[in-house]
């Protein structure tokens, strides 16, 4: 978004932009929109339509290696570098493609073998807690790293300051500042300049914090009151995972965090003394620090490049946050009042998330020892795997470095699938030919095709809850079968004729 703003507002910009990045955008939007119109036809169920494209062949599709024909995807992909993108292909190679296939081979050994796929007690269980794993080893890595930068380079301005040396007669500060762009020198001046002050971001925080704690307990009595501050002690490093980690791919994971508290603070609490609530309550609070962490900074890597006040960026993020609080359960409450039987299974609204995190809640109360055999030690093994290949980019060059896979990015397909993996390859694809061919052009048009193919989809969510509020169903479904159950459909078929 800053990208594509700031392109409209050069002076390279302004003669180009206005007509033909404008252009760009507002051609690939109108087909992203019209393409999602056209495959809403073919969706009469959620296994329909070409969202559900076994491009790949069957075989790979039951593993979730397809292409799912996602405009938003592939726009995703064009944006993000290209590390980033082979990053999550082979994540989903590694796990979809290799892991989980020798992981099932030992189904009745390591887990039951009456178990579904979707059971933490099974499959889902090495899915879910290897991400989180995976996730946590890169995320505290950099955590810990960018402590220690901050430290040293602290210490390095205060030497500084004490050598009372001027700047313009340092040579080394005039070397390092000389690569340094104006725009970035701007950019950095007026980010520092109207920064926000510590004691107010330590003492707001504090200042919820002390408020949660005193009346989360009230609303939800499992959750103690000591646990709420242990949460807040511990929320922001798992904020900063969760805001490198979309920084990185565009792609938040606040729930992977969600189920980290559910199954520590439910197993803390325990069965006896209402564990379940008291986990899914701790999960609520988690899930509002990380996700509005990841948030804000998106919104200030924004502000950061279009030159808008940081201070500005987070007033509109409070405003819009104290909005929501009192929209959102108006809408629930809407919802609650105008439709039957919500949440329950079968109905028009069965919020299958819910019944998830409940079942989570449930299992999360025996602890870490319910999850499947080897579970723990697969568990271990890539979370110090993700802190040694983070060690290593940071060790060899920065040429050898570039075709390092990147943890954070590799972990999102593990229990996710690989179908979003392969549309944002494709986007990468796309714009690192199109780089080849003409840099230039790519520079300069590539933010608007993308923009436009991530709106125009986004934008067609819109009409389609409107026809699924006023009852209006997509036509056909398009399915495909393999060849012995289309024979077996086909007898079945006959006979009913």
């Amino acid at each position: 978004t800053a990208y594509l703003i700031n392109g409209f507002h050069t002076p390279h910009g302004a003669k180009i932009a206005v007509r033909k990045q404008v252009k760009k955008l507002g051609l690939f939007f109108v087909l992203s929109f019209f393409w999602g119109f056209f495959q809403w036809f073919y969706t009469a169920t959620d296994t329909c339509g070409f969202n559900q494209f076994p491009s790949l062949g069957l075989q790979a599709y039951q593993n979730r290696f397809y292409f799912d024909f996602s405009p938003t995807y592939v726009g995703v992909g064009m944006i993000c570098p290209h590390i980033v993108n082979v990053s999550v292909l082979l994540g989903g190679i590694l796990s979809w493609g290799i892991m989980w296939s020798l992981i099932a081979k030992k189904r009745g050994i390591w887990f039951s073998a009456d178990l579904a796929d979707t059971s933490l007690h099974g499959m889902q269980g090495y899915r879910v807690f290897i991400a989180i794993a995976l996730i946590l080893g890169d995320g505290l890595y950099n955590f810990l790293k960018m402590l220690i930068l901050t430290a040293w380079s602290l210490r390095s301005q205060h030497k500084k300051s004490s050598a009372s040396t001027l700047p313009i007669s340092d040579d080394e500060q005039s070397n390092g500042t000389a690569a340094i762009s104006y725009d970035e020198e701007r950019r950095n001046e007026l980010f520092l300049k109207d920064q926000i002050p510590w004691y107010i971001a330590y003492g707001g925080y504090a200042a919820v914090a002390a408020v949660s704690i005193g009346t989360v307990p009230q609303i939800f009595p499992q959750l103690k009151w000591y646990q709420i501050l242990v949460a807040y002690i511990v929320a922001p490093i798992l904020a900063f995972c969760n805001a490198y980690g979309t920084g990185l791919t565009d792609w938040s994971l606040v729930t992977t965090y969600g189920k980290l508290a559910i199954f520590a603070f439910g197993a803390w609490t325990g069965a006896s003394h209402g564990g379940v609530l008291a986990g899914l309550a701790a999960c609520g609070v988690m899930m509002s620090i990380v996700s509005t962490a990841a948030d804000l900074m998106q919104d200030f890597k924004t502000g950061y490049l279009t030159l808008a006040s940081p201070r500005s960026m987070f007033i509109s993020q409070v405003i819009g946050t104290a909005m929501g609080c009192v929209i959102a359960p108006c809408v629930f409450w809407l919802f609650y009042k105008a439709f039957d039987n919500i949440g329950i299974s079968g109905s028009e609204y069965p919020a299958p998330n819910a019944a998830i995190f409940r079942s989570m809640a449930i299992l999360g109360v025996d602890g870490f020892s319910s999850l499947p055999k080897n579970c723990l030690t697969l568990c271990y093994i890539f979370f110090v795997g993700a802190i040694v290949v983070n060690l290593i980019r940071d060790l060899v060059p920065k040429k050898v470095s570039n075709f390092i896979p990147i943890p954070m990015a590799m972990a999102i397909p593990f229990y996710i699938g690989s179908y979003f993996a392969i549309d944002m390859f494709i986007g990468t694809v796309i714009l690192f030919v199109w780089q080849k061919l003409d840099r230039a052009k790519s520079e300069t048009f590539a933010p608007a095709v993308a923009s436009g193919l991530i709106c125009g989809d986004g934008l067609w969510v819109l009409p389609q809850s409107v026809l699924a509020l006023a009852k209006v169903k997509p036509p056909i479904c398009m399915k495909f079968l393999s060849r012995g159950m289309n024979d077996k459909v086909d007898a079945f078929i006959t006979t009913l004729s």
